[in-house]
């Protein structure tokens, strides 16, 4: 077996002759259940051949990934860092020269983060919303499993909160609920006086006055967005354009890589962009199979995402990415990755669309789960972290040995483009035992500077500033 290929090779077929395929159907299942429930707390792969892991994962990291090449798998590599929170005192280990306090805490399933002009912090306390077609089958029952364990099943709270931080202290002393009743509320822009949430299934507008602590009367729904009874990636979030008239919201994909047709994926596994007036939605990128994190890089002014690529490959595929979003660009999914890397699993294949596919432009290792995503500008951290680069919260792997993610990390910038290897923010979300005390999600710069991470399995926004200040 070809332990790896360059980028530029094209990569060897998944295997198809695995021993697996020949034992009878209710034997395999036994197997594959065994597996899953070992998985909770250990180590499991079940393959059609050993799979050659990269290491540490960093020649998955950098503008020229090393690809492996893909491997097929009864069921993926289950490596889950049990969620179990913080202990009392406990928080992540800042980088040399940067603290770490807790700017809030008791949250509920933190996992998104907005700052207002005034210096307010909103916080969308949510989680996945009802799917009954997701969970469906035994694949659909081991996922349950699966990301029960890691923190993922709890019930959303499905509400906004409101922190603000009155004496300049760096915590928040004051805390509101902002908004309440949504749908798995994600994303959220101010443009004006207009606030916008991206439920799961539409964008909402609502009149905001600044300094309030709440928000009392009903929203309008200014754009639907795909959502329904499978609804495989829930979140959706949004950023508005510099001029304000236009808004963009990620959509990921409903499923890992089109496995229910492509059918439920109409208008998914893209970013659109919709007239802030009236409504009016269409595609701006497409083949994005789980964009999140969403910024405008300061010197350019181009719209940046980071994206959660397919899994069920190996370990080492495929690298979660960062890329400028090219408008009208298409990035692959699900009948290619990274570039035009063919995914032999996707039939039928679409070469026309293959040849077009475009390569990110740098690859943040495989199965990270890179969500958060923020430039450094207005940044008071002290140098590298001053200004000019890009932070990134990388949610962490449940699918690969060892683990990747579970960490925030600062990239590089130069004349608008990543340069060299990221450097560790935040880290000790996992501890010596393997247990997740807590996973970033969202980041953004606050009003004085200061980088604001929030934590859906410590229930924290831990706030980094530089050291003694």
């Amino acid at each position: 077996m070809t332990p790896a290929t360059s980028r530029t090779t094209s990569p060897a077929q998944p295997a198809r002759g695995s021993p697996h395929s020949t034992s009878p159907k209710l034997h395999r299942y036994a197997r594959v259940a065994r597996a899953a429930l070992l998985g909770l707390t250990g180590t499991v792969t079940l393959a059609g051949c050993a799979q050659p892991v990269l290491g540490d994962g960093m020649a998955t990291i950098g503008p020229q990934p090393v690809l492996a090449a893909p491997q097929s798998t009864l069921i993926p590599t289950v490596r889950i860092a049990p969620a179990i929170g913080w202990p009392a005192g406990a928080k992540p280990q800042a980088a040399a020269g940067l603290d770490v306090q807790a700017f809030a805490s008791g949250l509920n399933h933190p996992r998104w983060l907005t700052v207002l002009p005034n210096g307010d912090v909103l916080v969308a306390e949510t989680n996945a919303p009802p799917r009954p077609d997701e969970g469906k089958g035994f694949k659909g029952w081991v996922m349950g499993l699966v990301m029960g364990r890691a923190g993922a099943g709890v019930p959303s709270a499905n509400r906004i909160t409101l922190l603000r931080d009155s004496t300049g202290s760096g915590v928040a002393d004051i805390r509101s609920v902002f908004l309440q009743g949504l749908n798995a509320p994600f994303g959220m822009a101010l443009v004006g006086n207009l606030l916008y949430v991206a439920n799961t299934d539409g964008v909402l507008q609502f009149d905001y006055t600044p300094g309030a602590l709440q928000i009392s009367g009903p929203g309008a729904l200014l754009a639907p967005l795909p959502a329904g009874p499978r609804n495989h990636h829930w979140t959706k979030n949004l950023i508005a354009s510099a001029d304000g008239n236009t808004l963009y919201a990620t959509i990921g994909s409903n499923s890992n890589a089109a496995e229910n047709g492509m059918t439920v994926e109409d208008g998914r596994a893209a970013i659109v962009q919709i007239d802030r007036k009236s409504g009016a939605q269409q595609p701006y990128a497409t083949g994005l199979r789980n964009p999140n994190g969403m910024a405008w890089e300061p010197s350019t002014g181009k719209l940046w995402t980071v994206v959660n690529e397919r899994d069920e490959l190996g370990d080492d595929l495929v690298p979660d990415y960062l890329t400028s979003v090219t408008p009208g660009g298409f990035y692959g999914w699900p009948y290619s990755y990274y570039g035009q890397h063919v995914d032999s699993r996707v039939q039928p294949q679409q070469p026309s669309l293959v040849a077009r596919a475009l390569v990110p432009d740098y690859a943040l290792g495989a199965h990270v789960a890179a969500l958060g995503l923020a430039f450094a500008q207005g940044s008071a951290l002290p140098a590298p972290f001053a200004a000019g680069g890009a932070f990134i919260g990388e949610h962490g792997s449940w699918n690969r040995a060892p683990r990747s993610g579970y960490k925030v990390v600062y990239l590089p910038f130069a004349n608008g483009r990543p340069v060299g290897l990221p450097l560790d923010v935040l880290t000790g979300f996992v501890n010596a035992e393997g247990q997740a005390q807590g996973r970033p999600v969202g980041v953004a710069m606050d009003s004085r500077g200061a980088l604001l991470v929030a934590d859906d399995v410590g229930n924290t926004i831990w706030r980094v500033r530089a050291a003694g200040r």
